[in-house]
């Protein structure tokens, strides 16, 4: 068996990425429905509106499902009494310390797991008691790493570093990058971008035909003084990444970054004005697809690469 799917009761080794504006209870239930872990995106939601989502969750699907909770959201101690209160078993927690919320929501057996971008904070996770890890890479979409690290450089790093399940993330979107993650060291794949692109998304229509649009080069880290992002280069990108150059401060970077403006491009569809996040991985889809033949077409994938190798006994470049 697999340790992923051990650990959550699911039946393949596929996390759907709990992405902010894209992730309500259509696709959390539907990841779940199609084999894998959805999530509900907590980050985008007041903890009266992640209530909600859990409700329609849990009468779309019967099967295992989590919850995303970024520990420096402002209403992080709200949206955690929502999860207790409703009976969630899975929380996946980033961009923070792992150490205060995991014992708590242990003690609650709920299942924690943390994402990190080095091996640094893994270790330090696997210490603070959780379940298990998601080492996310430098192609990931919305809020990444200060380090910089690639998904192929990290997985073999933090897979020598810790002895809980990993998942690798960033830039995994296809059967052969969830084999090649997991060839390195990983347990599964904990999948973002490809997933925008899916017709349960809440993503904006305009945001996803955009996204399908993107060629290699489309999609760079910014606001590295503030927390780094993945965005799309548009007008907003242009006049953040000037004043970057410009050497602004902080505190002028958030002045222009403003309130919203992730939800004004992702889930309402400004293209130009917008703070558009996504991966690397985007370049290479080009396709809006039902989430039961986006994991069918990654699940069928990865056994034929796996077959033609155990076949072969090689790699077969």
């Amino acid at each position: 068996m697999n340790p992923i799917c051990d650990l959550y009761g699911i039946k393949y080794p596929i996390v759907q990425g709990g992405m902010v504006w894209c992730s309500g209870w259509k696709l959390a239930s539907a990841v779940s429905n199609s084999g894998g872990l959805g999530l509900i995106g907590a980050g985008s939601m007041h903890p009266e509106i992640l209530r909600e989502h859990i409700g329609k969750t849990k009468k779309a699907t019967k099967k295992p499902f989590g919850v995303n909770v970024p520990l420096l959201y402002p209403e992080v101690e709200k949206l955690m009494e929502v999860i207790i209160e409703e009976g969630v078993q899975i929380v996946f927690t980033s961009a923070g310390n792992p150490e205060k919320w995991t014992a708590i929501l242990k003690s609650h057996n709920i299942i924690v797991t943390h994402v990190v971008s080095s091996s640094y904070f893994a270790v330090k996770s696997e210490f603070a008691g959780v379940d298990a890890i998601v080492a996310e890479g430098f192609e990931a979409g919305g809020h990444n790493g200060r380090e910089e690290t690639t998904t192929m450089s990290l997985i073999p790093s933090v897979r020598t570093c810790v002895k809980i399940p990993i998942l690798a993330a960033g830039g995994i979107a296809s059967g052969k990058s969830m084999f090649a993650a997991m060839a390195l060291g990983a347990d599964g794949a904990q999948v973002g971008t490809r997933f925008v692109l899916s017709e349960e998304s809440s993503a904006h229509p305009a945001f996803k035909n955009l996204v399908s649009e993107l060629s290699e080069g489309g999609t760079k880290l910014s606001l590295k003084k503030l927390a780094p992002v993945r965005l799309i280069k548009n007008k907003f990108f242009e006049t953040i990444n000037q004043a970057e150059a410009e050497g602004k401060s902080a505190e002028e970077l958030k002045t222009i970054l403003g309130r919203g403006r992730a939800k004004i491009g992702m889930f309402e569809g400004d293209l130009e004005e917008g703070e558009l996040e996504i991966g690397q991985v985007s370049a290479n889809i080009n396709t809006i697809l039902p989430v039961s033949e986006i994991i069918n077409e990654i699940i069928s994938e990865y056994n034929v690469l796996k077959n033609e190798v155990q076949q072969s006994g090689r790699f077969i470049f």
